[in-house]
């Protein structure tokens, strides 16, 4: 990462990666993207075709199952699978940045060795149970409740306690599938000193009495992204699911969201690359008053002005993923890599669906696809306004 950074030329083992990737996007995602759209289904094939290849392991050492590589190689996996289908590439992006990483980030060993070689192989996934119906970009507003009862919130020792979970939480992404066995939730479990709320972080494994993952939505795009509400009612587990310290769930959750951002914008970026790609693709081939479109100045602007967009977002997450690889802070590039990269997969979306005209209304063109989907990226994992209040706070403001 380094190296690209004084060279402009990613290492080999990146751009194989990348390539290996495109490749799979283009023979296995791209011919069923359309239909599992349609249908509305979770595309099952592709997310074991991706387990195969080890996509779910990428940033995490061998030791639980891993395969070694970093947090820039997820991402450049999440742009080539961005530009052909974003639900696939969500599917990976929140299986794991969002539901291995927390184990990884905050967990004992014990709870890395029961769950990580599960979820690091593609073979289990987990969820991230955060937002709320009444918290949203709010999210120390939780109502979610979890108490200890037993032995040990009496005496402080030994692990015969539960927590007692009980509440809501909405819009969470791979938490309904055959294959998700765990839901990572925040929860209130008391009051500190100064009367605000303690939030902590339980593992929950979806086989659990009392949790529900509650009918699918039915959403504007990523149709054939897993997404539900969850509920929790009297759901008992042992009182060591406890991830991390407690009363720390709700700052331990906001690195991974800080981490997930730059993997968001990765897969924005390629999205707007996609737009790009499709829109030089359909310029050179419809014509229109004898010649293609493609000749004409008004549409080769519009695909430069896509270009410029797709690599200015391109170059904010390498920036970002180059400061947390090397452990220096990165929330302020985040977020800048956030906002620059969901606007310009929702900016490239509109300007690909013009160019292709009425073949872009429709829904078997990916643009059509694409601009359905793009309008979360502006949303999810921190609103467009978010990220503008932690630019600014992180400037000083």
């Amino acid at each position: 990462m380094t190296d690209f950074l004084a060279t402009g030329q990613l290492p080999d083992e990146y751009q194989q990666l990348a390539k290996t990737v495109a490749d799979f996007a283009k023979n296995v995602v791209a011919p069923v993207a359309a239909e599992h759209d349609a249908n509305h289904t979770f595309p099952y094939e592709v997310v074991s075709g991706m387990a195969d290849m080890g996509l779910f392991g990428l940033p995490f050492p061998e030791e639980y199952g891993g395969m070694g590589g970093d947090y820039f190689a997820l991402c450049l996996a999440l742009e080539e699978l961005g530009k052909v289908d974003q639900s696939v590439a969500i599917t990976l992006e929140a299986g794991v940045s969002l539901g291995a990483m927390p184990v990884f980030r905050f967990g004992n060993e014990a709870q890395k060795q029961e769950w990580l070689p599960q979820l690091t192989s593609g073979k289990a996934l987990a969820a991230f149970g955060l937002t709320e119906p009444g918290a949203g970009s709010d999210a120390g507003g939780t109502k979610t409740t979890a108490k200890l009862v037993g032995a040990s919130e009496a005496t402080g020792g030994g692990s015969s306690g539960e927590w007692i979970i009980n509440g809501s939480k909405q819009f969470i992404t791979n938490s309904g599938t055959d294959i998700t066995k765990l839901v990572t939730v925040t929860a209130v479990t008391g009051v500190n000193e100064g009367g605000k709320k303690e939030i902590s972080t339980i593992l929950v494994p979806t086989s659990t009495p009392g949790f529900t993952a509650e009918p699918a939505y039915n959403k504007v795009g990523w149709n054939a992204s897993d997404t539900h509400p969850l509920t929790f009612a009297d759901v008992r587990v042992p009182e060591e699911n406890l991830l991390g310290e407690r009363g720390r769930g709700y700052a331990n959750f906001l690195r991974i969201l800080d981490e997930g951002r730059i993997a968001i914008a990765a897969l924005s970026v390629g999205a707007a690359q996609g737009c790009v790609d499709e829109s030089i693709k359909y310029a050179k081939e419809r014509e229109a008053f004898g010649r293609p479109i493609g000749h004409n100045q008004s549409i080769a602007f519009k695909i430069a002005r896509m270009e410029a967009r797709a690599h200015t977002a391109r170059t904010a997450y390498y920036d970002a993923a180059a400061l947390m690889l090397a452990g220096k802070p990165f929330k302020k590039q985040a977020a800048i890599a956030k906002l620059v990269a969901s606007e310009a997969a929702m900016d490239n979306a509109r300007d690909a669906t013009q160019i292709h005209g009425g073949y872009g209304f429709m829904n078997e063109y990916p643009v059509a696809r694409h601009y359905r989907d793009s309008k979360i990226l502006e949303i999810g994992e921190g609103t467009t306004e978010v990220q503008l209040m932690l630019i600014a706070r992180e400037a000083g403001l």
